[in-house]
């Protein structure tokens, strides 16, 4: 049976949306209908920024103690909730369980020690020369997030935003209803001033098209696909509001001559098959020496071998199933292109479940110019290619209008070398392990502006240089 979600969150309380139309939410893992959400409107949008903007100047100056306090109790509520967050993830988006307590849940809740930890550290004012510099809220901020890691993506824009003095305007995915309501209990029970956070649930077409071109938003932080991001970024601009933007991606795995082979392979295909392969920074290309083609082709067939497709909720599976059938169809179609374009399969497909949006984990041997070396997929599958030399191998994998993230495997000396010439905003070295704490977005048609500690913090605030008379000054002393 579907729940019905149809209230929104504004200035401290639930209310009805002003909007009568529903969308409706499968479950991933059967195809049937398991939620009807309300489909929200630009009246919703207007009171939300509204009560956002009356909070504004008194939550943008409350002490920074204050602020974390808040934080602190958000972060408490949301760990009373974690297994119910954990359930509905994998039941919204379709990450294994095991994945989604880890990955989905635990982290983000680490994140916001980590944010407070960088809040508390950070020089919010300086002196240069005779002026003081200093670090101010930029007032409303408007946040449209995905619905692949909902809790993480609320996290990395929500709490840098509020710990900055910002007041918010937050835009879900409407496919992450259940999420979103154990998001706002949370919220609602840490107790903030009413109006300093607001959601509205609904499409973005209409609920974040209408954050974006508000004027009375003063930024805008997304993340998405990059097409919508050129449409968020084109309604924003008539109002040239700040816009941070984290878009997709085709992120390249190089395997240098004398990197251990078994472990790159293993670690880039785990890295692609996260979250089903729906993440925007996995690594959905793997560049290998023409001369270790036969025994890619092995390794890849051995792991993907591994991979157990079934339901989110059963401990047993590996992957699990795409968010929608939309998902689920885009996938199959891309593939299709490309395997009519002389893409080779590696392996045999895993079986999968009749009922429910699965996809088979698969690898595939691509020229440059096929759809899958180009093209973000959102799902299980990577795309394998040769190179003769290390510059082929870079040029390769700079071959791409998208630039979020990479991994180099080889001698450490030569690996370094190569990151260097990567256009990525991250690249990792053999293996190394995510950083929460570095700064996260991309080059080119990944995205403007970084996510994550210090970096992510500083990007909700605006910089002011006061001047003063040094002979006033000198007189003051």
């Amino acid at each position: 049976m579907s729940h019905v979600y149809d209230r929104q969150y504004i200035d401290g309380a639930w209310c009805a949306s002003e909007g009568s139309e529903y969308i409706e939410v499968q479950a991933p893992n059967t195809g049937e209908p398991q939620a009807r959400v309300s489909a929200g409107h630009t009246d919703d949008v207007a009171r939300a920024v509204q009560a956002a903007r009356r909070a504004a100047e008194a939550w943008g100056v409350r002490p920074l103690a204050e602020r974390v306090q808040a934080l602190q109790a958000w972060q408490a509520a949301l760990a009373q909730r974690k297994d119910a967050l954990a359930l509905a993830i994998a039941r919204e988006v379709g990450t294994p369980l095991k994945i989604s307590h880890i990955v989905q849940v635990d982290a983000p809740l680490r994140n916001i020690s980590n944010f407070i930890d960088c809040a508390q550290a950070f020089r919010w004012s300086s002196t240069l020369g005779h002026s003081e510099v200093v670090r101010e809220p930029f007032g409303v901020v408007g946040c449209i997030t995905p619905w692949n890691f909902p809790l993480h993506q609320i996290v990395l824009k929500v709490v840098p935003a509020l710990l900055a003095g910002n007041t918010i305007v937050l835009k879900p995915s409407e496919l992450t209803p259940q999420t979103t309501q154990l998001v706002c209990e949370a919220l609602h029970e840490a107790a903030l001033p009413d109006g300093v956070f607001n959601v509205v649930n609904g499409l973005g077409t209409v609920v974040g098209a209408a954050l974006a071109a508000s004027e009375a938003v003063d930024m805008l932080s997304f993340t998405g696909s990059t097409a919508a991001g050129r449409a968020v970024s084109a309604l924003a601009a008539d109002t040239v509001k700040k816009v941070a933007t984290e878009l997709g991606g085709k992120s390249p795995a190089v395997v240098l001559p004398g990197a251990d082979l078994p472990r790159a392979v293993k670690a880039t295909l785990a890295s692609c098959m996260l979250n089903n392969g729906q993440t925007c920074s996995a690594l959905t290309r793997l560049l290998v020496p023409q001369a270790q083609c036969d025994e890619v082709q092995v390794l890849l067939e051995q792991e993907l071998a591994k991979l157990t497709v079934g339901a989110s909720v059963d401990a047993a599976s590996r992957i699990g199933p795409l968010i929608s059938r939309r998902q689920q169809e885009a996938v199959k179609a891309l593939v299709g292109e490309a395997v009519a374009q002389g893409a080779q399969a590696i392996g045999a497909p895993a079986p999968v479940p009749a009922a429910g949006h699965f996809v088979a984990p698969q690898a595939y041997w691509v020229a440059p110019d096929n759809p899958l070396f180009r093209q973000e997929v959102f799902g299980p599958v990577l795309s394998v290619s040769t190179y003769v030399d290390e510059a082929e191998a870079i040029r390769l994998a700079n071959d791409t209008v998208y630039g979020l993230a990479a991994a180099v495997w080889g001698e450490p000396v030569a690996a370094r070398a190569v990151a260097g010439r990567i256009r990525a905003g991250q690249v990792d070295i053999n293996g190394a392990r995510f950083n929460p704490l570095a700064p996260f977005g991309g080059y080119k048609q990944s995205g403007v502006g970084r996510e994550a500690g210090p970096f992510g913090l500083e990007e909700f605030m605006q910089t002011k240089a006061i001047q003063t008379n040094p002979a006033e000054a000198e007189v003051a002393k």
